[in-house]
C-alpha cells in the first residue's frame, strides 16, 4: 500500500494501463456508497450547505510519510501526486478551491477504525471492504486495485510465475491491507507472514534478506523498484478475482452527512475522464507485470 517518501516521482511513472488491469475508470461504483448519509438532494451539497469539520474549509487525512506516488516528496498539499490530485478534484467539485483545503495526518489504520474522525474525508490507498464498512463510509471506487509480489532480483522467488511458487517464501506485508489479505488468503505461504506497521520496514527487510518477498499494491511495487529498492523486481501481479473489483475509496465518518456529495463528486469525476486522466499522469507505466497463476 504504501512506501517511503523523499524521491520525487516523476509524472511520466505510471503503471501499463491495459496489461496490468489498473484501467483507467469504468462508469460503475462497485465499490459502493456507505451507508447512513443522504442520496439525494443537490442543494445540500452546495459548499455553503456542507457541515465539514471546519468551517468554510475541507479537511481531508492522510497518513505520514506520504508515500509516492500516490503524494510526491511526501507533500500530500501540493497538488502532485495520484491521490493529491484526486483530493483537490474533489474539494472543487463540492465547491472548495486549493487554499480552503487543510490537511490532516491521519495514520493508515486509524483512519477506519471505529469513532469519530477529525477529517472530512481520508485518502490513503484504504481498500473498501464490507468489515471496514461496519466503522466507516466510504465513497464509491476512486481507483482499481491490484497487488503485486516485489522480490530482490537475486533471489529465487523472483522466477516465480505462478502463486504455488510462492508458498514456500516469508512474506511480507503492511498490517491490515489487502495485501495481508492476499499473502493469506491467495498464496497460503507455508510460513507465517512478517507483518509490519509502515511499507518502509517491509522494504527494509527486503533489502535486508529478512523476508524473501512483499506485497504491495501494483504502482507502489514498481515505484519500490525504481525509485527506492532498485535491485528489487515487481515478480507478478494477481489476477482479478471473480467477484467485486478491489477499489480504493474515500474514508468518511460513519454515517456521515458528506457520504453522499463525496460519492457525487468522486462519480462526476470518473465520469468526466477526470480520473481516468489523473490515473495516466500518475499511475500509468510501460512496464507489464505478468500475472501469477
Amino acid at each position: 500500500m504504501q512506501l517511503s517518501a523523499g524521491i520525487g516521482f516523476p509524472a511520466l511513472f505510471v503503471i501499463a494501463v491495459a496489461a496490468t488491469g489498473c484501467a483507467p475508470q469504468e462508469a460503475s461504483t462497485s465499490a459502493g456508497a456507505s451507508a447512513g448519509a443522504p442520496s439525494s438532494a443537490a442543494s445540500s451539497c452546495d459548499k455553503g450547505t456542507l457541515a465539514t469539520a471546519a468551517e468554510g474549509k475541507l479537511t481531508v487525512g492522510t497518513d505520514k510519510p506520504a508515500y509516492a506516488p500516490w503524494f510526491l516528496d511526501d507533500a500530500p498539499a501540493s497538488g502532485k501526486g495520484f491521490e493529491s490530485a484526486v483530493a483537490y478534484s474533489v474539494a472543487k467539485a463540492l465547491g472548495y478551491e486549493k487554499d480552503q483545503v487543510v490537511w490532516q495526518t491521519v495514520p493508515f489504520n486509524n483512519s477506519f477504525a471505529p469513532g469519530a474522525k477529525n477529517f472530512d474525508f481520508d485518502i490513503n490507498q484504504v481498500s473498501v471492504s464490507d468489515d471496514r464498512k461496519k466503522a466507516v463510509d466510504f465513497s464509491s471506487g476512486y481507483y482499481d486495485v491490484r497487488q503485486a509480489v516485489v522480490a530482490l532480483k537475486t533471489s529465487p522467488y523472483a522466477k516465480a510465475t505462478t502463486v504455488a511458487d510462492l508458498r514456500g517464501a516469508k512474506l511480507g506485508a503492511q498490517v491490515s491491507t489487502t495485501s495481508l489479505d492476499t499473502i493469506n488468503d491467495i498464496i497460503k505461504p507455508k510460513q507465517r507472514p512478517a507483518v509490519f506497521q509502515k511499507n518502509d520496514f517491509a522494504k527494509s527487510a527486503l533489502r535486508n534478506g529478512q523476508v524473501d518477498a512483499i506485497v504491495v499494491d501494483l504502482p507502489t511495487g514498481f515505484y519500490i523498484t525504481s525509485a527506492e529498492v532498485p535491485e528489487a523486481k515487481v515478480v507478478g501481479q494477481f489476477a482479478t478475482s471473480s467477484g467485486p473489483t478491489e477499489q480504493f475509496g474515500l474514508v468518511l465518518d460513519k454515517g456521515s452527512a458528506l457520504t453522499s456529495c463525496v460519492t457525487r463528486a468522486v462519480d462526476g469525476l470518473r465520469a468526466d475522464g477526470t480520473l481516468a486522466a489523473l490515473e495516466k499522469q500518475w499511475l500509468s507505466d510501460a512496464v507489464n507485470a505478468p500475472v501469477l497463476k
